[in-house]
C-alpha cells in the first residue's frame, strides 16, 4: 500500500514538473514571438519613415521644380543619405554664400560695419577679388586681403560656380573664343583665347572657370536652374562677365568682316536687323554683369559631391541639346523673336512672335529664365538679362573696363 501510495506521489509530482516545464517553454515561445513582432513593426514604421520622407522630397521638388526626377531604389537611398547629411538652415544656393568670391565691379568702399555713412576702411577697386564671409540684410561681410569689413551687396558680383555648381560652365572666349557670322571666322578673334577666366578653385578643389553676375542676377539664374535640374537638365553657361577692352575688339573684328565679306553683310543686316543687335559697339550688359550666354543639356550622369558638412550635384556626362544655331553665332540666324524688339524693356518681348528658327528646346530654356525674371535678347537665342540688377546699379560707376583678378573662395565654415 506505501508503495501505491509512494508511486502515486512520484507521478505527481513529475506531472508538475512537466506542467511547469511545459508552461515556461510556452510563455519563453510568446516573449521571443512578441518580440520578433516588435522588431518587424520597427523595422515596417523605420521604412514607412523614409519611404514617407523620400515621397515628401518627391511631391516638394515636383511643386518646387527642383532636381528629383525618376526616384527608383538607388535614388532614394542617396536622397535619404542627402537629408541626413544636409545642414538644417535654408540655404539660398545649392552652396552657402560664405567663402564665395566675390568681386568689385566698379571701386566700392570696404565698411566698418554694416550701415549707409559707415566709415570706409579702405577701398576694393574695380576687378578686385574678396572672398564672402556672412551676409547682414543687404551687406557682406568679407575679407579683402587683411582687411575685413562691409560691402553694399547691391554692388558686388558673386562667382556662380561656388554657389551654384550643378550647372555646366564653358567660357569658351577663355581658351577658344567660337565667335563666327554666317559661319564665318572673325579676325583675331574666333579660336583665339580673348582673356583667362580659369583658375584653381580651393572651395571646389578643381580649377574652374570664374563665372560673376551681380548678386540679384545669381539668385534668378539658381530658380532657372532649380527648374531645369527637375527635368533632369542643366544650363550650361557659356559666358557672363566680358571686359570691356574684348567687347570692343569683337565688335571692330565684326565690322571689318561684314565690310569685306558680302555674305556676312547680308546675314545681318536682314528685314529690320542690323550689326548693333548682334554686337554691341559700346558698353553692354555683359560688362554690368547682368547678362549671361546660356545653353541647355540633358544631363546624361551626374554625382554626389561633399563640400565640408554639405552636398552637391555635379553633372558629369551631358548632352547639349539642339538650338537655332551654334553659340555666338553673330547673325540673323540666331534670333530669337520674329522682329526686334527693346532690351530695354521687362515686357515689350512678350507681344512679339517667335522666330520660326526657335527649336523646341531654345523656347524650353528661354521659359526657364524668363519665368525665373529675367529678360531675352530679341536677337540672341542664348543671351538673357536682368534688367532689375541693371537698373539697382545705375549711375554707380560700373563701365567693365577691368579683368577679374584672382579667385579667393573658400570651403565654408561650419
Amino acid at each position: 500500500m506505501r508503495k501505491k501510495v509512494k508511486w502515486v506521489l512520484l507521478g505527481i509530482c513529475i506531472a508538475i514538473l512537466l506542467t511547469i516545464a511545459i508552461w515556461t517553454i510556452i510563455t519563453n515561445s510568446k516573449v521571443i514571438a512578441n518580440n520578433e513582432w516588435m522588431s518587424a513593426n520597427a523595422n515596417i514604421e523605420q521604412h514607412n519613415k523614409e519611404q514617407n520622407i523620400v515621397e515628401s522630397l518627391v511631391e516638394e521638388n515636383k511643386m518646387q521644380n527642383t532636381w528629383v526626377v525618376d526616384i527608383g531604389k538607388e535614388e532614394q537611398n542617396s536622397i535619404l543619405n542627402l537629408v541626413v547629411d544636409s545642414p538644417e538652415e535654408q540655404l539660398e544656393f545649392e552652396l552657402p554664400i560664405n567663402g564665395t568670391t566675390g568681386y568689385a565691379p566698379t571701386t566700392i568702399n570696404l565698411l566698418e560695419n554694416a550701415t549707409e555713412g559707415a566709415k570706409v576702411i579702405t577701398k576694393i577697386k574695380a576687378g578686385q577679388a574678396f572672398t564672402i564671409l556672412s551676409e547682414e540684410n543687404n551687406y557682406f561681410y568679407v575679407q579683402y586681403g587683411e582687411e575685413k569689413g562691409w560691402l553694399d551687396n547691391t554692388l558686388c558680383m558673386v562667382n556662380l560656380p561656388d554657389i551654384i555648381p550643378s550647372i555646366v560652365y564653358d567660357d569658351t572666349n577663355s581658351y577658344r573664343s567660337i565667335f563666327q557670322s554666317s559661319g564665318y571666322s572673325l579676325p583675331d578673334i574666333t579660336g583665339k583665347q580673348l582673356y583667362n577666366a580659369s583658375s584653381y578653385n580651393s572651395r571646389l578643389q578643381e580649377t574652374q572657370y570664374n563665372m560673376p553676375v551681380m548678386y540679384q542676377m545669381a539668385k534668378k539664374i539658381y530658380q532657372a536652374q532649380k527648374q531645369a535640374l527637375a527635368n533632369h537638365q542643366s544650363l550650361k553657361i557659356y559666358e557672363t562677365f566680358r571686359p570691356y577692352e574684348v567687347q570692343m575688339k569683337v565688335s571692330s573684328s565684326l565690322k571689318q568682316l561684314e565690310d569685306s565679306n558680302e555674305a556676312v553683310k547680308s546675314g545681318i543686316n536682314t528685314g529690320s536687323w542690323n550689326e548693333s543687335w548682334f554686337i554691341a559697339q559700346t558698353r553692354s550688359n555683359h560688362q554690368l554683369g547682368v547678362a549671361m550666354d546660356v545653353s541647355l543639356v540633358q544631363i546624361n550622369t551626374s554625382e554626389q559631391k561633399k563640400l565640408g558638412k554639405y552636398t552637391y550635384t555635379k553633372v558629369t556626362d551631358y548632352t547639349e541639346y539642339v538650338m537655332p544655331t551654334q553659340m555666338h553665332e553673330l547673325s540673323a540666324r540666331a534670333v530669337a523673336f520674329s522682329y526686334p524688339v527693346s532690351s530695354a524693356s521687362k515686357t515689350a518681348w512678350k507681344n512679339v512672335p517667335l522666330a520660326k528658327t526657335m527649336t523646341q528646346a531654345a523656347k524650353q530654356l528661354q521659359n526657364y529664365c524668363t519665368s525665373a525674371g529675367m529678360s531675352p535678347l530679341a536677337s540672341e537665342w542664348w543671351h538673357f538679362n536682368d534688367l532689375d540688377a541693371k537698373e539697382a546699379i545705375k549711375n554707380r560707376g560700373v563701365n567693365g573696363k577691368f579683368y577679374l583678378q584672382d579667385n579667393v573662395s573658400k570651403i565654408p565654415e561650419k
